[in-house]
């Protein structure tokens, strides 16, 4: 690999894949735009392997918590994000299993705590570098979707095709209240809405890797289509570039 000409100084590296027998597609987005359920989906419908960047960000934040880590301690996190011991496995019901240094964390990685702590530390360069490695190589045949916010403009930058997932900011608040009411979670649909909002400011406004559509991204608003049309979509569009199938 080398090193990708025109990097800002003292932003997270960023480095040009020898192309390879892998494909690669991104979905980024915002927090509530679906691209986590689109990626899972599509990962399974090819059956190509899936990186779910949000969760490794979110165990930064637990292993911090564990570790008794203060929240504004960047190179505790930083260190955590290096030497963490991370498992991603599948039970026999088909639902997630993440362990984090021997514990089960799967309920916890998806609390908003968590999410609320994933927003603080991925703004660190230290623990966005510590991960790029991690994050890379996952990338193995026959391919990979990655699920993220920074997949298509810094992990992943020659992906072969990058999914740019958006939809407004009340369905996305709308979504997340959902889905944690079917959980038995007590939650406030305004208070979702804020701290959405406030998210989506910490992500765009970052000085390490903001969140953003890379140059060449297809955008796609999913605020009024279904898991099934945003899915198809993207299927059409790794036909059109020969990806799949």
């Amino acid at each position: 690999m080398r090193r990708r000409h025109g990097a800002r100084p003292g932003s997270v590296p960023t480095w040009r894949v020898a192309p390879s027998s892998c494909p690669i597609v991104t979905i980024d987005g915002p927090s509530g735009s679906g691209k986590g359920t689109i990626s899972r989906a599509v990962a399974q419908r090819v059956g190509w392997h899936l990186l779910d960047s949000g969760a490794l960000y979110r165990l930064v934040a637990l292993a911090g918590i564990a570790a008794g880590a203060a929240e504004d301690d960047e190179r505790s996190h930083g260190e955590l994000a290096r030497h963490m011991d991370v498992k991603f496995a599948v039970a026999a019901d088909g639902s997630e299993r993440i362990c984090l240094d021997g514990r089960d964390v799967t309920a916890e990685v998806r609390s908003e705590l968590a999410g609320q702590g994933a927003s603080r530390v991925a703004a660190w360069r230290g623990v966005r570098t510590a991960l790029l490695a991690r994050q890379r190589a996952f990338a193995t045949p026959p391919g990979l979707v990655a699920d993220g916010r920074d997949m298509g403009t810094v992990v992943f930058p020659d992906a072969q095709l990058k999914i740019f997932l958006t939809a407004t900011p009340e369905e996305r608040a709308l979504r997340r209240y959902k889905q944690l009411k079917d959980k038995g979670s007590d939650v406030s649909l305004p208070a979702l809405s804020r701290e959405i909002a406030e998210r989506d400011l910490r992500d765009q406004t970052r000085e390490v890797a903001p969140l953003k559509a890379a140059p060449d991204a297809c955008v796609i608003d999913s605020t009024s289509l279904a898991v099934e049309a945003v899915v198809g979509r993207v299927l059409e569009l790794m036909t059109a570039r020969r990806l799949w199938p």
